[in-house]
């Protein structure tokens, strides 16, 4: 399969600027990098669909291969809605926070400066894991229940029952 330069460059454009763009505070900057990144999204499914074929129904007289993969068109169709949807989702929030505000930029807000000004080390999360972390003592360390038949001196084998 020969993929077109063309596409891969748009793609790769696309991506950038939709990154760059959904990394700004400003929510319609978000909305226009998310759009970007879905039309990015979208040209890669279509390159991977390979090149123009025949229709994907099926006719007797037709090779295999000279048939267009329906699969990433449905792909496509599928990205569409989803992007839609959260576009107008998206939309929705810079409606509000207009309405609320006046302006569509995130401000910080108290917990993100706290939670900006600590400490990289987590306690937790950076200790150091001991090479046995199992929860279980080894049969020879564990001590016998009370009421089993080791802890009493009874023997579990044929010939003590007999």
């Amino acid at each position: 399969m020969s993929v077109n330069i063309t596409f891969m460059v748009i793609m790769g454009a696309l991506y950038a600027c939709g990154i760059y763009l959904l990394l700004e505070r400003s929510l319609t900057r978000v909305v226009l990098g998310l759009t970007m990144l879905t039309n990015a999204t979208n040209i890669l499914l279509l390159s991977t669909g390979g090149f123009q074929g025949l229709a994907p129904l099926f006719n007797p007289g037709i090779a295999a291969e000279d048939y267009n993969d329906p699969l990433p068109q449905a792909f496509i169709l599928t990205s569409i809605v989803i992007s839609f949807s959260v576009t107008a989702f998206m939309l929705g929030i810079i409606y509000r926070s207009w309405v609320l505000s006046r302006q569509d930029e995130v401000q910080d807000d108290i917990e993100d400066r706290r939670v900006a000004s600590q400490s990289s080390f987590d306690a937790e999360d950076d200790a150091d894991v001991p090479e046995d972390t199992t929860e279980f003592t080894p049969p020879e360390e564990a001590e016998e229940a009370p009421g089993s038949l080791r802890a009493t001196g009874q023997s579990t084998s044929p010939e003590a029952k007999e």
